[in-house]
């Protein structure tokens, strides 16, 4: 099966492809420079030469606070985009993957999103992913599969999990928002869920499933878990509320997802968020050493 993943500039583009070379399939990875996907012409074109089989994309608006001042802008690259993506799919009879987010829901529940609740987002961010799913799922309704990720960290790349990293050791104490619950997530496990997906899809696997770490935490409580895990003082972490850090975009206070639907494949959830970050933590220290000046 030959594979095309989009937006591996990206901390999962970039694993996505990491994980599929490591499997030995035939991958083949495409940044922004070699592949704008809000340009129909160059989507195209980009099938045409590679002929994939199976086309993930991981490329997206990423920027949760400027999009409430770039709303068209991010509809373009995240709603557009995948759109243009599905039709050439639909043109050179490929299957597609599709990238998105927890923010097309409205975050406010109590427990897990099931993968059919009513998506209503409330930031523009969510309001543009949520139209890149409607694009695919309209252009591809039964070979194409929408995958909701969250609270994403990696090796590659800024996150909350590498900022924490950076922070311990140049900050006494840090106050964390704790009245945020969520799912952090190791991208290199979403990765190797995308691969297992891709062999399934279109063979009774298609419309949404979610890829997060198991169980929930909020972020003052993933930070106690990065310092305890450094061999800091968790105690340095100090929980305030989400008043003390006002952003253009509003932040969910809930949006733990659930993962019913990978029990039709045959495959468990990814597993519990403290595990995947006991793995991950030295590795992305590791990286973020060798980048310090």
């Amino acid at each position: 099966m030959r594979w095309l993943v989009t937006g591996v500039g990206g901390m999962l583009g970039r694993d996505t492809v990491e994980e599929l070379t490591r499997r030995g399939e035939d991958v083949t990875g495409l940044d922004h420079a070699a592949l704008d996907i809000t340009q129909q012409d160059a989507v195209e074109g980009a099938l045409a030469e590679h002929r994939p089989d199976l086309v993930v994309n991981c490329a997206a608006y990423t920027a949760v606070d400027d999009a409430e001042s770039d709303e068209e802008r991010a509809l373009r690259i995240n709603g557009d985009g995948p759109g243009h993506l599905a039709r050439a799919c639909a043109t050179h009879g490929a299957r597609m993957i599709h990238i998105s987010t927890d923010y097309v829901f409205a975050g406010d529940a109590r427990t897990p999103y099931p993968e059919d609740h009513p998506t209503a987002p409330r930031t523009a961010y969510g309001r543009t992913k949520l139209a890149g799913e409607q694009a695919v799922a309209k252009e591809l309704p039964t070979s194409s599969a929408i995958v909701r990720t969250a609270w994403l960290y990696g090796v590659h790349g800024r996150s909350f999990v590498r900022t924490m990293i950076d922070l311990e050791s140049r900050r006494d104490t840090l106050d964390v928002v704790h009245d945020q619950r969520g799912q952090p997530t190791w991208s290199a496990d979403v990765a190797a869920r995308l691969a297992d997906l891709g062999p399934h899809l279109g063979r009774g696997a298609s419309g949404v499933f979610h890829a997060t770490g198991s169980g929930e935490a909020s972020w003052y409580e993933l930070a106690r878990e990065v310092f305890r895990l450094l061999g800091a003082d968790p105690e340095r972490v100090r929980p305030t509320t989400s008043a003390a850090f006002v952003r253009p975009a509003p932040r969910p206070a809930y949006s733990a997802l659930a993962h019913g639907r990978w029990q039709e494949l045959g495959l468990p959830p990814l597993r519990d968020w403290q595990s995947a970050l006991r793995d991950a933590l030295p590795l992305i220290r590791k990286e973020s050493l060798r980048e310090t000046p």
